[in-house]
């Protein structure tokens, strides 16, 4: 799988490492060939702690000029309610320990996977689509930070080479958040926060970041 050879070693290193701490670790891992990026692994710890690493991909920016954004490796965090729901959903559904697609011939959404290692043992289940709503729910949650995450390093791009660019990209990604579909936009509060500072910058490009930080809790 594409971005598994990086993926995997690094990730290893940080799960042994929470694990001899005895601490619990959500991993969700997301493959799509159809979109960009293709492929990224998101990691979860209780306390809202967490890593994201993505394959690298492109962005169009104004007047069709393509950006090529490199694989994204940062550590985030996330607030202790996003936190608490992914491993209240772990645990209630036995630790992914269990078939979570369903089988049916529906359209191909992207395989996500979610594993769990912690002190009660270790699970993971993948899917395409799920019966299981909760699962389900949880699956377009994880897309929504993974959303965000990609939004802001889009963002940090064109305001280096794209300002035109910039104007369209803030205003799809507030219509995004407005929609629910990037969700946790205090993972790219930096992000905003330059831009906001940045007097070069069209008004209404810094007013759009100014009502997002305020989304940004």
């Amino acid at each position: 799988m594409r971005g598994a050879k990086w993926a995997l070693p690094v990730l290893g290193v940080c799960l042994l490492g929470r694990m001899a701490a005895g601490q619990a670790t959500v991993t969700v891992e997301y493959t799509n060939q159809n979109i960009q990026p293709s492929h990224w692994v998101l990691v979860v710890h209780p306390d809202g702690s967490g890593q994201f690493d993505s394959d690298a991909s492109d962005a169009e920016g104004a007047g069709g000029a393509t950006i090529h954004l490199g694989a994204v490796h940062r550590d985030l965090q996330l607030s202790q309610g996003f936190a608490d729901r992914v491993f209240t959903v772990a645990r209630e559904r036995k630790l992914f320990n269990f078939k979570c697609d369903s089988g049916m011939k529906v359209a191909f959404q992207g395989i996500k996977r979610f594993s769990y290692s912690g002190p009660e043992g270790t699970g993971n289940c993948a899917y395409n689509y799920s019966k299981d709503s909760t699962i389900e729910n949880l699956g377009d949650s994880v897309i929504a930070v993974a959303t965000t995450i990609e939004a802001g390093e889009r963002l940090k791009r064109l305001q280096q080479h794209d300002r035109l660019g910039l104007d369209h990209e803030m205003e799809e990604l507030v219509v995004t958040a407005h929609q629910g579909q990037a969700i946790e936009l205090s993972v790219i509060r930096d992000v905003l926060e330059r831009i906001v500072a940045d007097d070069q910058l069209l008004e209404r490009v810094r007013r759009k970041a100014r009502l997002l930080l305020g989304d940004a809790r």
